[in-house]
């Protein structure tokens, strides 16, 4: 069974700091990419990172690129995204994704969530004075 569990979430300040983590368990997970996306309230889903099966990773927006950071542990089966400099703006609700049409695959610009079959449960991360 494909599980992707999320952790890591939470409350910080305006230029505070979270690392969120994803762990993967079901399937080889260093053959597949996984990305990360957010939701705010009331908006849509969008794309925030993408780390491939050989560590190549693709950012939303150059915002992201240069305050987030995605990583993974192949032997632990875990993707990461350090998140730093957050501004309120970041305040969403953070999903970890993969598919089938993933495997073995790059990351892809597109960000369709319909690409994505496998969701974690995702996690609250709120930046607020």
């Amino acid at each position: 069974q494909v599980r992707l569990v999320q952790s890591g979430g939470g409350l910080v300040q305006p230029g505070g700091s979270l690392r969120l983590s994803c762990a993967a368990s079901g399937f080889p997970a260093e053959h597949f990419a996984i990305a990360y996306f957010r939701q705010a309230p009331g908006k849509e889903r969008e794309g925030v990172s993408c780390i491939n099966g050989r560590a190549g990773t693709l950012y939303y927006t150059d915002s992201m690129k240069g305050r987030f950071t995605i990583s993974r542990d192949n032997a632990k089966k875990t993707v990461y995204l350090q998140m730093n400099d957050l501004t309120p703006e970041d305040t969403a609700v953070y999903y970890c994704a993969t598919g089938h049409k993933y495997e073995g695959s790059r990351c892809s610009s597109s960000w369709s969530s319909w690409d994505y079959d496998y969701w974690g449960q995702g996690t609250e991360v709120t930046v607020s004075p």
